[in-house]
């Protein structure tokens, strides 16, 4: 008799209680193997890249980076199978439906968390992550004309304000609840988190190299071995940024090719 097929999950809602719920949940089925957590958008998608979980419940609604936008950040055909967890109304959860979605509706029962996890191991088949992959595309298509991506961002100092186009902005450091803009020579502080700013931009555009850093695709302007499969790139304003092998496949899936 064959082993039986231990899956990794991972649960990602910004809510303790919630993830202790599923959490509760998936340790009564005989199925899931290890169970991971992230609180946030940015540590869904450490937690995916470096520990590449199977099954994903991830929570529709997060501050900062949501979770269509670590779909968005990382890409499709990169993630696992999706539960998406959410406290929406019945007529966002057609838009869902619509897309062949698997969804779970806040409050889940027992019952209904079964279901959907049955369905997504389903999807474990080759033929049916396909055809979920092209559904949430569709779904992340009609996101982008309702809610198009930042193209500007207003610092304000003492004395001046700040009008700043997103193209100029060769990189974005995270400097606790503040990031650094660094367009050409000049370094700008503005009060947001990095996550926060984050699900605001285009992930076409910008792309996450580090766990602090975010640089524009268009900045780049060479790239410099360094050690372990690490790179340093260095941006058109003279910054050197550093990629952690963790974020190495996202700047590859974005250049399109392997470094």
């Amino acid at each position: 008799m064959n082993e039986r097929q231990a899956y990794r999950v991972l649960i990602v809602d910004d809510e303790q209680p919630a993830r202790q719920r599923l959490r509760e949940l998936l340790d009564n089925d005989p199925d899931v193997g290890e169970v991971l957590e992230a609180e946030n958008g940015l540590d869904a998608v450490e937690a995916i890249l470096q520990k590449r979980p199977d099954i994903a419940f991830l929570d529709v609604k997060m501050p900062g980076l949501d979770g269509l936008g670590v779909i968005e950040t990382i890409g499709v055909e990169r993630m696992p199978v999706m539960v998406f967890v959410t406290a929406f109304d019945q007529h966002a959860v057609r838009a869902f439906e619509s897309a062949a979605i698997d969804y779970v509706l806040k409050p889940y029962g027992d019952e209904r968390m079964e279901a959907a996890f049955s369905r997504a191991k389903t999807r474990l088949n080759d033929r049916h992550v396909r055809e979920f992959g092209q559904s949430v595309l569709t779904l992340l298509d009609s996101r982008r004309v309702d809610r198009p991506f930042l193209d500007r961002i207003v610092i304000r100092e003492r004395d001046k304000t700040h009008l700043i186009r997103v193209e100029s902005i060769d990189c974005i450091e995270s400097a606790g609840v503040y990031v650094a803009l660094h367009v050409g020579k000049e370094r700008l502080i503005h009060r947001a988190a990095l996550g926060e700013l984050v699900g605001q931009l285009d992930p076409h555009r910008f792309v996450r190299v580090h766990r602090s850093t975010v640089v524009n695709i268009d900045s780049i302007v060479h790239l410099e071995p360094a050690t372990h499969g690490e790179f340093d790139l260095l941006l058109r304003g003279g910054q050197r940024v550093h990629v952690s092998r963790t974020f190495r496949p996202l700047l590859e899936a974005r250049l399109g090719q392997s470094l």
